[in-house]
């Protein structure tokens, strides 16, 4: 997940005010030291982590609980509101009103810059837009052929000329085209530094273009010099938007985050890993959620119906209710997952889930437990699938060999389905769904507003 560090932080200091029997001044100005420490230790400028620590304490200890929230709720919904406050609080939409919308990324080398690219064209595709690439960054080796593939893998058309110096020519040649597409992406050349020749560069470009966004492509691990970056590319290209890359597991993340946020330079879109699908909108609200173990519910769905039917889900709905599920629905649901990315970002996504503090081997091991699993069923007949109870012990052995796994591996497997199955059955019975509420404290943590 983003910022695993800050968040495991923030929820350590948030079990404190959960298990308390009393809200009292000490346990606040505890709580707030521990979430300073937390968002200096991700890099957050020393002057705002104060900042946002002394107005949590400040409104914890002068504001009365509305009738509907517990003086713990209320606590823990200042703590959301002031993070979310300083990491944007509105969400920055990157709008395609017009027919032709250009977008010009911009950044330094090792910003991720060409691979955000080809993120955002698939983003828009995934909305029903037609995007386009086009090549600009005229000086690093292999940008034409990074680009081309990420093209052809987000199976979207590629505009570029190889071995071509001038990023103005490259325009002109290929401007007739650009009237095709809604969404026309614009990757230009990098440097070590934001030097004069490539402040020069930025702007003909920008001014042959006439881009309705200039987006700011930031690397999460540069922390606090985010700002300095975000301030000196706004100067020399008029960015409107930023977007930052290498989130995952960095612990400079909230210095970057929490930077741009200060130069009023939105944050448009982040990115969460290497591969393609690991890309989303910034949603402070969704994003602080998480980190503080309480879920992404919104998030989630999207991925969902990015990964099943809708036909498929209502269909296995149904047979959940019923307690009819076979191993060929479990395999579907382990294809959907499979496409929804890592399971520990999955988790971090389900309301009271990324509090459980599921240590990350754990679910490391599932990952790896599903890849045997998928193994293991796609050596069995269509039969088998769809009515597991005929596989014998000689099935077993002819499965686990066609699988080249041991058999334990498949008794694993129709063990899980076993117990699966069991759980599904008690879904579908309301009494036993209040049972088993019981059991997790009667509810689940609510989502913030």
């Amino acid at each position: 997940m983003a910022l695993e560090k800050l968040s495991e932080s923030l929820k350590n200091a948030l079990r404190r005010v959960f298990r308390a029997s009393l809200i009292d001044p000490k346990l606040i100005d505890d709580l707030v030291s521990e979430i300073r420490k937390a968002l200096i230790a991700a890099d957050v400028n020393i002057e705002l982590a104060s900042k946002i620590a002394e107005s949590i304490r400040k409104r914890s200890l002068a504001e009365k609980p509305a009738k509907t929230l517990t003086a713990r709720e209320h606590t823990i919904n200042i703590v959301f509101e002031e993070l979310t406050k300083f990491l944007g609080a509105e969400e920055g939409k990157v709008e395609a009103k017009a027919k032709l919308t250009k977008i010009l990324l911009v950044g330094l080398y090792g910003s991720g810059k060409t691979t955000t690219a080809g993120k955002l064209a698939k983003y828009f595709k995934k909305q029903g837009l037609k995007p386009a690439l086009v090549q600009l960054d005229v000086w690093r080796p292999a940008a034409y052929e990074q680009l081309s593939q990420l093209s052809e893998k987000v199976k979207v058309p590629f505009y570029g000329v190889k071995d071509e110096k001038d990023p103005l020519k490259i325009i002109k040649k290929f401007e007739p085209d650009f009237s095709r597409f809604d969404i026309v992406i614009f990757d230009s050349s990098g440097r070590d530094a934001l030097n004069k020749e490539l402040i020069s560069e930025i702007r003909n470009v920008r001014d042959a273009l006439k881009p309705e966004h200039v987006l700011l492509v930031i690397s999460g691990d540069i922390g606090q010099a985010a700002r300095r970056q975000a301030e000196a590319f706004h100067e020399a290209a008029g960015v409107n938007g930023v977007i930052v890359t290498k989130l995952d597991g960095t612990a400079k993340g909230g210095g970057a985050l929490t930077a741009c946020a200060a130069t009023n330079a939105k944050v448009k879109f982040i990115g969460l890993g290497e591969h393609i699908e690991d890309f989303e909108e910034f949603k402070p609200k969704n994003f602080v959620s998480r980190l503080l173990g309480m879920g992404d519910l919104e998030t989630l769905l999207e991925k969902a119906k990015e990964a099943i039917s809708e036909e498929t889900a209502e269909k296995l709905g149904k047979k959940i209710l019923k307690g009819d599920i076979s191993l060929t629905d479990l395999y579907q649901q382990m294809e959907a997952l499979k496409k929804m990315g890592p399971l520990s970002q999955i988790m971090n996504m389900i309301p009271g889930m990324g509090a459980a503090n599921i240590p990350k081997e754990l679910l490391n091991v599932q990952e790896e437990k599903m890849k045997v699993w998928k193994f293991v069923m796609d050596s069995m007949t269509p039969q088998e699938k769809d009515s597991p109870d005929i596989i014998s012990a000689r099935r077993i052995e002819r499965i686990a060999k066609g699988a080249g796994r041991p058999e334990q591996d498949v008794r694993d497997l129709l063990k899980q389905y076993a117990q699966m199955k069991k759980v599904m059955k008690m879904m579908g019975n309301p009494k036993q769904m209040q049972k088993m509420m019981k059991m997790f404290g009667g509810k689940l943590p609510n989502l913030p507003a």
